[in-house]
């Protein structure tokens, strides 16, 4: 009876420690990094960065466009609209500097205080919910840095970058939203589930 306990108890130490080294094997495959939720840039060290880390997976099949808007000297995709189940929605796409000299994104800062400390980046950027009547603002981390890109350096003539921004996700039964970038005139999107 003893042999057939120690037996028992062998094989569910050993099943725990499976259980406990799966654990640790997945918790090993994030990025490890502070800004795991940033993309990476498309423009060279030129043209405009953003924050490292992995690129949200797009919304749409590739090469398909959510929304397009002119503004200025700038002309802004939207390709991905994605609401993930831990309530974030994460929009990106990619920004043209269509003008002149280089683009410094200063119009899409955000006017409140504790952003106004990212500069030239999607810190203002707001998506609103026109059933639900509500506005939605760029999420922050705890020392205020904006969940968006920052345009550090600016863009250069004719060069295109990455974005992102990432919202409080709506409820589920909210499919489209309003963007709005700066002044920029608003875009609807189509939102879809990570």
């Amino acid at each position: 009876m003893n042999k057939w306990r120690d037996r028992k108890a062998r094989s569910v130490l050993g099943a725990v420690a499976m259980v406990n080294a799966l654990g640790l094997a997945l918790a090993g495959c994030g990025t490890g990094g502070e800004s795991e939720d940033r993309p990476p840039s498309k423009g060279d060290s030129q043209g405009g960065s953003a924050s490292e880390g992995a690129a949200p997976q797009p919304s749409a099949a590739e090469g398909e466009v959510l929304a397009q808007i002119k503004g200025g000297d700038v002309a802004v995709t939207v390709k991905s609209a994605i609401r993930d189940s831990g309530g974030f929605l994460t929009v990106s796409g990619d920004v043209q500097n269509i003008g002149s000299g280089i683009w410094l994104a200063s119009d899409w800062q955000s006017d409140e205080r504790e952003l106004k400390k990212n500069g030239g980046s999607l810190a203002g950027a707001t998506i609103v919910d026109t059933a639900a009547k509500k506005k939605y603002l760029v999420l922050r981390d705890t020392t205020g840095r904006c969940l968006c890109t920052k345009f550090e350096g600016g863009v250069d003539e004719g060069k295109t970058v990455d974005w992102y921004a990432q919202f409080p996700a709506p409820p589920q039964e909210s499919e489209k939203v309003e963007l709005q970038i700066g002044t920029m005139p608003p875009a609807t999107i189509q939102i879809s589930e990570g």
